[in-house]
């Protein structure tokens, strides 16, 4: 089961996936592809090339885990691109699992609480 944190980073392969690939398979494509960590708790999104369906590789305290969704009718709706990561909001996900296209949603400026550094003194 997936749960959202504020500071989550979520990380979609920008190419097709094979989705026979599994554990070891998708961690050699966040290491070797995507030059980042698989320990590291982030979530890391695949999609094949049909983009019919969706795995999403992350690791917990205690090993790796694989989410994965089929559809049945339609196309994840995802931008594919010349670079090979892009980095996700919680609610570009969201989005993107209930297959509403990312270009035809606007976003609106919000507030972010920047990141305090300490002080000096």
């Amino acid at each position: 089961m997936l749960f959202p944190e504020s500071r989550l980073r979520i990380w979609l392969y920008n190419q097709p996936c094979d989705m026979r690939k599994s554990y070891d398979g998708l961690s050699a494509l966040v290491k070797n592809r995507l030059r980042e960590n698989p320990l590291s708790g982030e979530l890391f999104v695949f999609i094949n090339r049909k983009r019919t369906q969706m795995k999403i590789l992350y690791f917990d305290r205690s090993g790796y885990c694989i989410w994965s969704k089929r559809l049945e009718q339609g196309r994840f709706q995802s931008q594919a691109g010349s670079e090979e990561k892009r980095r996700l909001e919680w609610t570009d996900l969201q989005l993107i699992l209930e297959g509403i296209d990312l270009r035809s949603v606007r976003h609106f400026k919000r507030y972010r609480h920047p990141i305090q550094t300490p002080v000096e003194v």
